[in-house]
């Protein structure tokens, strides 16, 4: 099956314009990945599927899209210094602030993927927050794709899945499910909210958040497409709060407001 240049170009200015990817440059991608895809559903050209999409762009085929066009590559305690920082410096600031109002933390996880992210941040809440149980650290993780949300509302992972994990976490939070699979525990499932979201879209969640994990996403985004999400963001957070980024991705400090605190970490001003 032969991708013109003509559908090149029509699949990488409808990604473009409804989830912000800029797949300009991964024409072997599109190929490689869509064309098996097709095939096996019975699909003629790729101008046949993208019009189906386009015509029905909430529908199951449009879910198919980005499944097979994104790379959702996470594991737990990826880039663990983040949860060091937020457990020793970020977590204090919180309590500090809420201790006298309503005692509840808002952390978004943004680009949750398939669950190792906002169940790692759970993890750190209930350590921190282990003496003290008048507190609401449940979360909110976000993706765009709602196979990866099935499997992170499962919270079934392989035992070496686990390895980056401390044993103490391991023994309270997963339970053995058969030789090779471990589930979260479901007093920790129920503190994680999934909820399918394109973060092109105006933000509706109400409160505002103490801390954003927008990690290791923004390197899709053109940089007028990550302006105007971060922007967003800056909005739906409470002065002095803390944007965690990719170790991979920086943000341009004339564009955006956030003050750098170090590599990959940002605060809104106070």
């Amino acid at each position: 099956m032969r991708l013109s240049d003509h559908e090149f170009l029509h699949i990488v200015d409808y990604v473009r314009g409804r989830y912000g990817i800029d797949l300009s440059n991964k024409r072997t991608l599109i190929s490689g990945r869509l064309e098996n895809y097709l095939l096996r559903e019975g699909y003629r050209t790729y101008s046949e599927y993208i019009q189906l999409v386009e015509q029905n762009p909430t529908g199951s085929e449009a879910g198919n899209l980005i499944d097979v066009l994104t790379t959702n590559h996470t594991y737990f305690m990826r880039e663990s210094l983040h949860f060091e920082y937020l457990q020793k410096t970020v977590l204090p600031w919180v309590k500090a602030k809420e201790e006298k109002r309503n005692r509840d933390v808002r952390i978004w996880s943004a680009a949750s993927s398939t669950g190792e992210e906002p169940y790692t941040i759970e993890m750190v809440l209930n350590d921190f927050f282990s003496l003290d149980n008048r507190w609401d650290t449940q979360l909110l993780a976000t993706d765009i794709s709602a196979r990866v949300l099935e499997k992170a509302k499962s919270g079934i992972y392989l035992g070496e899945q686990l390895n980056p994990l401390p044993d103490k976490w391991k023994r309270r939070y997963f339970r053995p499910i058969n030789a090779d699979e471990y589930q979260v525990v479901p007093s920790l499932r129920q503190q994680v909210v999934f909820r399918q979201f394109n973060l092109m879209d105006m933000i509706p969640f109400k409160g505002l958040f103490h801390v954003v994990f927008l990690r290791n996403v923004m390197i899709y985004f053109e940089e007028e497409t990550k302006r105007k999400l971060l922007e967003r963001i800056y909005q739906h957070m409470e002065d002095g709060g803390y944007l965690f980024i990719g170790t991979t991705e920086s943000i341009d400090k004339t564009s955006a407001d956030f003050q750098y605190i170090r590599p990959s970490i940002y605060r809104k001003k106070v």
